[in-house]
């Protein structure tokens, strides 16, 4: 199967939004890419304070005579097995990223990569016999990217099959493809059903 180096006019033609300007989007991009970096996190890390640690509420020894430093609970931070004082408490880190701010996002990643030569089109792309040796076999015929991504508006049972334990390449249909992993592939693989959804999430407009 042949493959072509999709171009911006290509990608013109096909009613992608191609962004040009040099720094529009860039921002965009930082942002979403902080963003879902930031809601992979589980922000579940906690330490106790002195209020919650298991300890007695007897005081360790009286208050003067002793020649030792006053002590009231040994829950306090400086006894070994006391509150940890500033320590991490439970939080969301989760940030919220507008939908005109995701799509700017998108399109400056994916002109980017476009503009790069790192994008590939194809016709179709199948593997009826479900083989991951075939699958391996039509990758490396197409590209000599390490990691590469395939993007389809969907495909059928027995591709998804042959490329799941494929580990230098992913399957992504048009509608689930993000922009980490637009900038995370050497090289990306476009079917040519994949464009009008492309299109729709990039701004442009489809074919009528």
């Amino acid at each position: 199967m042949a493959t072509n180096v999709l171009s911006i006019e290509d990608a013109k033609n096909a009613n992608i939004g191609i962004i040009e300007e040099g720094d529009r989007g860039v921002q965009a991009v930082h942002e979403v890419i902080t963003a879902m970096r930031a809601n992979r996190r589980s922000g579940t890390a906690q330490a106790k304070t002195r209020g919650e640690v298991s300890a007695s509420n007897r005081k360790p020894w009286r208050q003067k005579g002793t020649g030792r430093a006053r002590s009231g609970r040994t829950s306090s931070p400086v006894w070994r097995g006391g509150g940890v004082v500033f320590g991490p408490r439970n939080r969301d880190y989760s940030k919220l990223v507008n939908k005109s701010v995701r799509r700017l996002a998108f399109a400056k990643a994916l002109s980017e990569r476009i503009a790069e030569g790192d994008v590939l089109s194809v016709p179709a792309f199948s593997i009826s016999d479900g083989k991951t040796k075939s699958f391996a076999k039509e990758v490396t015929g197409l590209t000599d990217g390490k990691r590469v991504l395939i993007v389809a508006k969907d495909f059928d049972d027995s591709t998804k099959l042959a490329g799941r334990n494929y580990a230098s390449a992913l399957l992504m249909s048009a509608g689930e493809v993000n922009v980490e992993h637009l900038l995370y592939f050497d090289k990306i693989i476009l079917v040519d059903d994949a464009m009008e959804v492309l299109a729709t999430r990039t701004g442009g407009k489809k074919k009528d």
